[in-house]
């Protein structure tokens, strides 16, 4: 096993570097900092690039390690090993099992003194070791969190490959990576990478169906399950077939994606992973096919991207834009809608209420701006609808507050607060992303969850009105008898001794 050299330093120096202040209680200057004099400054700079913050720090998610912990928990034959902090990790196995993980997370502890003498890398490398069994696992990913991170433990340095299992070392810091939506693609551009440079120097497996007879197009971003079915029906008429999802459901799933005529950025946060297409000769397209208008732009830049003859592309668009005008008619949303989230999807969604019908006055995403978020920002804006990246929670709810929609779509807190303000809320990750949003099955789907939604405004002004003043300053807890306020003794001057 090779050691780190002696331009990065010792392990021990590194450590010991980050540890003034290195904690998860350091502070995200601090860990940053400590992080970058470790050695990790090039990989610091890296993400800051591929996902840049906003006017303040960052959007208030959950731990971002939990997007490519999910990543990796919904891949078959593939073993997830957490390096941090115990409260962390307690965090987000929790998090896992709540979202449906069905298997375990392997933890590997530290102390102060593995932490500063190093061995917490050597004990790294020996669960690596442990866990490598071809006959249960394709590829064990392990994740360095915020203090191993700041500490510079050396992940690059575990071999690429034991006893014919992938390994796969990747850091995932609070401090590094803004959200959970983008930490998926810092393991799905990883996992891409390795599966390009093993494309590059022989054959490799095929998809479990065999490879497709028509020129694919890979989809970016977790989709509901109908989402890329409708998505073929489309492409069909252009000779195309829908590609692998990414992030993929098993390792030679990466290989088919990579094998595909156009990538799209169906959710724009995928920087990493559409380097790795572009550095396979793939073209990448943004946006998505969501209403009418959408599917049409949407179309139109996939047979350009593809060289579809446009009486083909427009065949495809005849097929499909009159059954997607059918389901926007037959179920119109009317009502001011505000949007927000932490998916990625939330400037795709907005376009298909207004589509719908909706008044849509703001639109706010944890995410940050992309090249493949610009199609439908400028769609957006120009229509007058003011978007937000790197919405920050104040944001949100400031929006709510003043626009008082008919119904706010966004996360749990902003969900939580337009209740208390008797506005109907959906919480954007359980209600919205799980339904489909492409072609007419999302029209009908999403008018279907609104409308019902937006009907229930008169249930919570008469909970507003049954609890009003409960619940609330001397109305909290359980009393045993009915408070007294008491006014406060006056407070007399304090006269010091001679």
């Amino acid at each position: 096993m090779s050691k780190p050299s002696e331009a990065e330093g010792p392990i021990s120096d590194r450590a010991a570097d980050a540890g003034q202040g290195g904690g998860c209680h350091g502070g995200v200057e601090t860990l940053h900092a400590a992080a970058a004099a470790a050695g990790n400054r090039e990989l610091l700079e890296r993400y800051a690039r591929d996902y840049p913050k906003g006017p303040h720090d960052q959007p208030q998610t959950m731990c971002p390690a939990f997007g490519a912990l999910r990543v990796g928990l919904r891949m078959r034959r593939t073993a997830m090993v957490l390096a941090g902090s115990g409260c962390c990790v307690y965090g987000l196995t929790f998090t896992s099992h709540f979202y449906g993980a069905r298997r375990s997370v392997g933890y590997v502890p530290f102390d102060s003194e593995t932490l500063v003498s190093g061995a917490l890398f050597e004990d790294v490398r020996e669960a690596v070791l442990k866990l490598a069994d071809p006959d249960h696992y394709d590829t064990v990913v392990v994740i360095n969190l915020c203090v191993p991170t700041a500490s510079g433990v050396p992940l690059r340095l575990l071999p690429k490959e034991l006893n014919g299992v992938r390994i796969l070392g990747i850091d995932v810091p609070g401090f590094g990576v803004p959200t959970h939506a983008e930490a998926k693609d810092v393991l799905a551009g990883a996992m891409l990478q390795y599966a390009r440079t093993e494309a590059e120097q022989g054959p490799v497996q095929a998809p479990r169906g065999g490879r497709s007879e028509r020129p694919t197009v890979t989809l970016l971003g977790e989709m509901f399950p109908a989402d890329p079915v409708g998505i073929g029906m489309m492409l069909e008429p252009m000779g195309l077939a829908p590609g692998p999802v990414v992030p993929t459901r098993e390792w030679r799933e990466l290989y088919g994606a990579l094998d595909c005529r156009v990538a799209a950025a169906i959710h724009p946060q995928y920087t990493a992973s559409a380097r790795e297409f572009a550095l396979a000769g793939r073209p990448i397209v943004g946006s998505a096919p969501v209403g009418c208008e959408g599917t049409a732009s949407w179309l139109d830049a996939i047979g350009a991207a593809c060289g579809i003859a446009q009486a083909k592309v427009d065949l495809a668009k005849n097929k499909i834009l009159p059954a997607i005008a059918g389901a926007l008619s037959g179920s119109p949303i009317k009502g001011r809608v505000t949007v927000s989230g932490y998916e990625g999807s939330e400037l795709l969604v907005a376009r298909l209420l207004i589509e719908s019908g909706a008044d849509v006055p703001y639109v706010g995403t944890a995410c940050g701006r992309t090249p493949w978020s610009e199609a439908d920002l400028a769609w957006l804006e120009s229509r007058g609808v003011p978007v937000q990246f790197r919405a920050s929670l104040e944001q949100d709810i400031a929006a709510v507050k003043a626009l008082e929609p008919d119904l706010a779509i966004g996360t749990t807190p902003v969900v939580q607060a337009a209740k208390e303000m008797s506005i109907p809320a959906l919480y954007f990750t359980n209600l919205i992303s799980a339904r489909p949003l492409m072609g007419p099955a999302g029209a009908g789907s999403l008018a279907q969850v609104i409308n019902t939604a937006l009907a229930n405004r008169h249930r919570f002004t008469a909970m507003r009105s049954f609890f009003d003043g409960v619940g609330a300053g001397e109305t909290c807890g359980i009393w045993d008898q009915s408070p007294v306020s008491v006014a406060a003794p006056a407070l007399s001057p304090v006269v010091k001794p001679l």
